[in-house]
């Protein structure tokens, strides 16, 4: 008989992402827990699910080496959870397209991704950066946005509607 162990819950999340990337700090020089916490923020004010938050406190966790994914596949996690953090993990040498493509596959991830986009591209954030690399910043958020299909004219509601019905 096998016994399942209890999920971590979302507070357990948070707390293992932010001693993961304690000593992290963003492109500004800020610590990127600030970052995490505004994306699953993001995550939280789309209508984002629990599990949703989740990846997003765990979002770049895989893909800055600040936790493994022998970590992550062993980790009282759902599935689902640890589906969407591989998919937002964008991948050494990996093709922009197969990326944004995997993330379109993967339920609950592109609603992750959008509010990752949204706080990388905020104004404020982008306007303590050297003018070269935030104009290449820019130009790269932009084209993610429509390889995801996220358009500027689209309700945060309507996009977190799709995206929390989407593979469902």
């Amino acid at each position: 008989m096998t016994t399942s162990r209890p999920q971590l819950t979302l507070a357990e999340v948070e707390a293992i992402a932010r001693e993961a990337h304690a000593h992290q700090r963003d492109k500004a020089g800020r610590p990127y827990t600030e970052h995490l916490a505004a994306v699953a923020e993001g995550v939280r004010a789309r209508g984002g699910s629990e599990e949703q938050i989740a990846a997003a406190w765990l979002h770049d966790a895989v893909e800055d080496d600040a936790l493994s994914e022998r970590w992550l596949a062993e980790a009282a996690l759902p599935q689902r959870v640890k589906d969407m953090v591989l998919a937002v993990s964008k991948r050494d040498g990996e093709d922009l397209s197969a990326y944004t493509r995997r993330i379109l596959d993967t339920p609950g991830a592109l609603l992750v991704k959008e509010a990752d986009l949204a706080h990388n591209a905020d104004p404020a954030r982008l306007a303590v950066l050297e003018p070269a690399t935030r104009t290449r910043l820019t130009e790269k958020y932009a084209r993610v946005r429509r390889l995801l299909g996220l358009t500027p004219d689209e309700s945060p509601i309507d996009r977190s509607d799709q995206a929390n019905t989407a593979k469902s």
